[in-house]
């Protein structure tokens, strides 16, 4: 593989540099004085950004983009193997790489690489410790999977050892990473078109494990079924967290304003009982919470100074987003797009004023709504209207859903069974309409999903 040398600079084309991975690695590289340059489908605010930093961003992927004055590629997984791009770095023997493997070239360059794993909440919980580690003076470098208001943006270059990232398990991407403290928040089915089941998922997340080193440390959460089988014969500390006393970390006494955000006691080891109050939703926001809070005592920061960020920490872009008011309907947007992250949402949105709950769902690719479909209704009823759009197909070709024989319909009928009303509408347009005729005041309305139906939203808002 490919190895990039930090003292000697070269030329590195991103094939998708607007991911937000990609637009982090990109600008760490672009800082470090290589010259850097790529491509993308179409503007964002992560290449309007990379472009203000003088990188050169081509928008379309076109054989032509790829020419000899470049020493070496970055693409990603979801970069399928006939793009023309990557066709032509083959043809022309340029040295190429995947993400997870540059990332991993990075970390090493860290003091303190951490990285946050689990099926959901990795971008809080990774945005809770960036916050924590400005607030406490250390200038981390920060790689978060959206867009964090506090750097204004996805991605912070500090100049100290600590560098924080997502760590994805999709194509076993955390494999390449080289973590010096690791987080498993959570493990679930997720990623079909990739793992074969939840066990391959399971192997996967121990290996990841199995990464830190001895004088390392891996942060989990006590709730995920047979924990020990991950944790086991591990070289490393083991520091658990969850509901209840059998973990190091645990919270107690959970209570809710009056928008929602809860407010609980944190139990933990050497130290008194602490009172933490949150500004964002949910209790699945405890439990990222508790993670941060490990990893904050773990790395001896004040106590007071972690619990002050962690209540200043407002939420990152498309997290149980505010978007606006119109006609009295509150409109929120959030990027859930797994059943449970589905079903935490709602839960959180039920401690929110409003009369009715409102739920504009776009599944997520073909695979994940064909292998979860049961999941997915059971999670979407809790909310009192649902309307759902097309499923956002993603990495994954159009065609796939005639194969597997699923589509938002299929969804629909799935929810309707479970005696819900459920609307379906194949337009962004025609769904906007029918929620200008139904929402009323007091009303509150969430856009949902990994894809485009913020668009809904913002277009309501007049954005």
């Amino acid at each position: 593989m490919y190895q990039i040398d930090f003292n000697h600079p070269v030329s590195v084309y991103f094939v998708g540099i607007g991911g937000s991975g990609m637009s982090s690695l990109a600008e760490i590289l672009a800082n470090a004085g290589f010259r850097v340059s790529g491509s993308d489908r179409s503007r964002s605010a992560y290449t309007d950004m990379l472009e203000a930093k003088g990188v050169t961003v081509f928008y379309g992927q076109r054989a032509e983009n790829i020419t000899d004055t470049i020493d070496c590629a970055v693409f990603t997984s979801a970069v399928p193997k006939d793009n023309p791009e990557l066709l032509a770095l083959h043809e022309k023997n340029i040295p190429c790489m995947t993400r997870a493997e540059l990332m991993g070239q990075v970390m090493k360059h860290y003091d303190t690489p951490i990285a946050v794993s689990g099926t959901h909440g990795k971008t809080t919980t990774t945005s809770m410790i960036g916050e924590i580690l400005l607030k406490a003076g250390l200038d981390p470098t920060l790689s978060v999977g959206g867009i964090l208001k506090t750097i204004g943006g996805n991605f912070r270059l500090g100049r100290s050892g600590y560098f924080v990232a997502e760590a994805d398990e999709y194509t076993n991407s955390f494999l390449h990473f080289f973590p010096r403290i690791g987080i498993i928040l959570n493990i679930e089915e997720d990623h079909p078109d990739f793992f074969k089941d939840l066990a391959d998922i399971r192997r996967s997340f121990r290996k990841f494990a199995q990464l830190l080193p001895a004088d390392g440390c891996l942060i989990i959460n006590d709730a995920i079924p047979n924990r020990e089988e991950i944790t086991n014969g591990l070289p490393c500390r083991v520091i658990t967290y969850g509901t209840g006393p059998e973990a190091d970390y645990y919270s107690g006494d959970i209570s809710y304003d009056e928008t929602g955000c809860p407010s609980f006691t944190l139990y933990s080891p050497g130290h008194a009982p602490r009172e933490l109050a949150l500004q964002v939703r949910g209790e699945h926001n405890v439990s990222n919470a508790l993670a941060a809070m490990a990893l904050a005592d773990l790395l001896s920061i004040d106590p007071r100074t972690s619990g002050e960020a962690l209540h200043g920490y407002g939420g990152a872009a498309r997290r149980f987003e505010y978007k606006g008011t119109v006609g009295g309907v509150t409109i929120i947007d959030d990027f859930a797009h797994h059943p449970t992250e589905i079903a935490a949402t709602l839960k959180a949105a039920a401690n929110y004023p409003h009369k009715t709950l409102w739920c504009v769902f776009q599944p997520h690719t073909y695979t994940r709504t064909k292998a979860l479909l049961k999941e997915f209704a059971r999670a979407l009823t809790l909310a009192d209207r649902i309307v759902l759009a097309d499923i956002y197909p993603s990495r994954e070709p159009v065609s796939l859903g005639v194969t597997l024989g699923i589509s938002s319909k299929v969804l629909q009928q799935e929810i309707q069974s479970l005696g819900k009303t459920c609307d379906y509408f194949s337009t962004f347009d025609e769904i906007e309409n029918f929620l200008l005729e139904n929402c009323i005041k007091g009303d509150l309305l969430i856009t949902m999903g990994a894809g485009d139906v913020l668009k809904i939203g913002e277009n309501l808002l007049g954005n």
